[in-house]
């Protein structure tokens, strides 16, 4: 049976999400309160677009509804973190429409020390289920947002997860590319040399590629661009721009490629940031953009809207998930409409 994941621009039947469970979101009471508030933030600019279905761990079952409206649909299943595009699956359909759920193996981004997956590995069956989804099971490690798709048989993905020896050791590019096809219809993959700095750090995901690329349409890759020389993501992006250049879809066709520029800021109080507007999550009719109280956010909506005609921006401040390890994108996962 062959599988497909559409484009993220397809219409979709609503979009998943995870309620921060306490020992998630970091040692303090407030910085728990902090991250909820971002995430509900997130699911209610969802909400003005499509139906949001939050799984929250059964503990939190009486908080969560706190900081949820009426308006977002809350189901129970224990919870590690919050990170849906990583701990849910990915949704595909075959020729006949029927909607399946990839349950990727999730080892917690490679088996860092840090983290903990023994109910988050189980929330892919588990939102599948619920969507009523056949569950494709992989044979890999991976993590939804370690993969960007053009619906067309195009994926994009980082030589630092997908080969990364603590999620696939021992397997080569053509294992990787052979499950990709099985699993997503993957007809050609596009190998990226790694992600951001920051990423790539200790609390990051080894380089996902949705901090980096997303693909707004057919052809065209949007990609996040560091301007600013004294930040170690310049060389990285003009790497990456490079790397890009010399490749092409699934067609044979060059792609076109638009500069996402960074936003001004380029430190908090850890480290260099690795805030981008790549890192967006596209609902029916808009785009949910991550916002930083920077100047750049005028302009990256104006990009934004550029590449998705028709739909209305909306722009979330995304600087406490981010503060996290991610972005809109990161904490949100699409479930296609048949």
């Amino acid at each position: 049976m062959a599988w497909v994941m559409p484009a993220e621009t397809s219409p979709h039947e609503r979009i998943w999400m995870a309620f921060p469970p306490a020992g998630a979101a970091g040692p303090t009471t407030s910085s728990v309160h902090d991250a909820r508030i971002a995430w509900a933030a997130v699911a209610h600019a969802v909400a003005g677009f499509e139906p949001v279905t939050m799984v929250v761990d059964p503990a939190d079952r009486t908080v969560a509804r706190r900081y949820l409206s009426a308006g977002i649909d809350i189901v129970e299943a224990q919870l590690n973190d919050a990170w849906m595009r990583d701990i849910g699956p990915t949704f595909v359909f075959d020729a006949n429409n029927r909607l399946g759920a990839v349950d990727w193996v999730f080892n917690g981004w490679g088996a860092q020390e840090w983290a903990r997956w023994d109910h988050d590995q189980l929330i892919g069956a588990r939102v599948a289920r619920l969507a009523g989804a056949e569950i494709v099971s992989a044979r890999i490690v991976n993590e939804g947002g370690g993969i960007q798709v053009d619906g067309k048989g195009t994926v994009l993905v980082t030589e630092t997860v997908q080969l990364d020896p603590g999620r696939n050791p021992g397997l080569g590019k053509t294992a990787i590319e052979a499950e990709l096809a099985r699993t997503i219809g993957a007809e050609h993959v596009v190998w990226l040399p790694q992600g951001l700095t920051r990423d790539s750090g200790r609390f990051g995901t080894r380089g996902h590629v949705d901090n980096v690329v997303a693909i707004p349409m057919p052809g065209v890759l949007l990609v996040h661009s560091q301007h600013d020389s004294a930040h170690p993501d310049h060389p990285v992006t003009r790497e990456i721009i490079a790397t890009l250049r010399d490749t092409h879809d699934v067609n044979g066709n060059s792609w076109e490629i638009v500069e996402m520029p960074a936003p001004q800021v380029l430190r908090d109080n850890e480290s260099w940031v690795d805030y981008n507007y790549i890192n967006h999550l596209v609902v029916n009719d808009g785009v949910i953009a991550c916002g930083f109280d920077d100047p750049g956010d005028k302009p990256a909506r104006g990009i934004l809207a550029d590449m998705y005609p028709g739909r209305d921006i909306v722009t979330v401040d995304a600087r406490e998930i981010y503060a996290r390890g991610g972005g809109i994108h990161c904490i949100t996962q699409q479930q296609p409409r048949r």
